[in-house]
């Protein structure tokens, strides 16, 4: 019997023991891991790196208030300021927080400046940007909103690629556009290069904030440090988590220097955020993000998925599409996907749902040739037996 409330619909699998992309189960069977905590642990399961980070870190000290300074923190501010558009970071434990955060301080910046009207934020229909009760309604999502009260005001939404749509929503209420730059629960959807160049020039044009959703697709999941790179724009604030903690909980927000003016103290806090442990471990996966490792990223994206759409071309009535960028890949299926993930476990290899009935792959960053191939293997192996 469990006493865990029943809000996640769990497998009836647990695991004693991770290693790089395997996972262990308490019965000794061996997975192939690519879900990976849902694009979390960047660097796969139990990294020398940071297991040393943590271990070293926690004989020093693991928890200090925000009410002092923190180095760790000062420390990893500093490097992702110098890494990425951002004049400044306040420091989360998770995405839905890192998000709740970057609306708080879009609708504080207008605030500061004299402009207190202008509070909405517009957002796709059906994007996440987590769970709390603010970023429920900022999905605009029936089924994450339902039962849980009166709307959350100061929401829009639009449909997606609709901008005819999204321009007529602008009015002088507005104070940001929030999108995902990959929607990742939504089903691997990719926003086009030009689609976020031309929802920058709107801000620009609107003189509105753009905040770029990276805590799925951010911290080089995407073959970039950030996937907004590759439209070569720069966004006003980023909310990120997921692959920053390499597993640990972290997250973090990033922003414009005349942003981070409004955010005065009291103005946020976080009893947890930026504590000297998850610092620690975001140092030492940042130690690892780099272009050897990005290198390694497009190198198994691009091996990946073209023998995926080798696949696809075998079994066209089991495989629609194969989507995404970088290490964030999705198998857009003809049937309900739910079969085909419970094949892939059967034969040893662990992925999730996304929206749109696709599959998600998402291995680690530093995932090789064989493991691709491992799960190639079981991948071909499920269609046939289902085509």
């Amino acid at each position: 019997m469990s006493f865990l409330v029943k809000n996640y619909n769990r497998k009836k699998i647990a695991f004693k023991k991770g290693k790089g992309s395997f996972l262990i189960s308490v019965k000794g069977q061996k997975y192939l891991d690519f879900v990976q905590g849902i694009a979390v642990n960047s660097l796969g399961h139990a990294n020398k790196k940071l297991n040393k980070a943590i271990q070293d870190q926690s004989n020093k000290v693991w928890h200090v208030s925000n009410a002092f300074k923190i180095p760790e923190s000062e420390k990893l501010a500093k490097r992702l300021v110098k890494r990425t558009f951002a004049d400044a970071v306040i420091f989360q434990n998770s995405g839905a927080e890192a998000t709740e955060t970057a609306i708080k301080a879009a609708r504080r910046y207008f605030y500061f400046i004299g402009k207190p009207s202008k509070t909405t934020i517009i957002c796709i229909k059906n994007s996440f940007h987590g769970r709390t009760i603010a970023a429920i309604n900022a999905s605009g999502s029936k089924k994450m909103t339902l039962g849980f009260g009166p709307k959350v005001p100061g929401f829009q939404h639009f449909e997606f690629g609709d901008h005819k749509k999204l321009k007529s929503l602008i009015n002088k209420n507005t104070a940001a556009i929030m999108i995902e730059t990959i929607m990742g629960e939504g089903g691997i959807k990719v926003i086009p290069n030009w689609c976020i160049k031309a929802i920058r020039k709107i801000c620009d044009q609107k003189g509105i904030l753009l905040i770029l959703d990276e805590v799925q697709c951010g911290i080089g999941r995407s073959g970039k440090f950030f996937a907004f790179e590759y439209a070569k724009v720069k966004p006003d604030i980023v909310p990120i988590a997921k692959g920053i903690g390499g597993g640990f909980p972290l997250g973090a927000v990033l922003m414009k220097k005349k942003i981070s003016k409004a955010m005065v103290p009291g103005t946020h806090g976080s009893t947890f955020g930026g504590n000297p442990l998850a610092m620690a471990v975001g140092n030492a996966v940042l130690d690892q993000i780099n272009s050897k490792l990005l290198k390694n990223v497009n190198k198994m994206s691009k091996y990946f998925i073209s023998q995926l759409n080798i696949i696809k071309t075998k079994y066209p009535k089991v495989i629609k599409e194969v989507r995404g960028v970088g290490l964030l890949i999705g198998l857009q299926l003809y049937d309900d996907q739910t079969k085909f993930i419970m094949k892939l476990m059967e034969n040893k290899l662990l992925t999730i749902r996304a929206a749109e009935n696709v599959i998600r792959l998402l291995p680690p960053l530093n995932v090789n040739k064989s493991e691709i191939n491992l799960a190639l293997k079981i991948i071909n192996k499920v269609c046939k037996e289902l085509k």
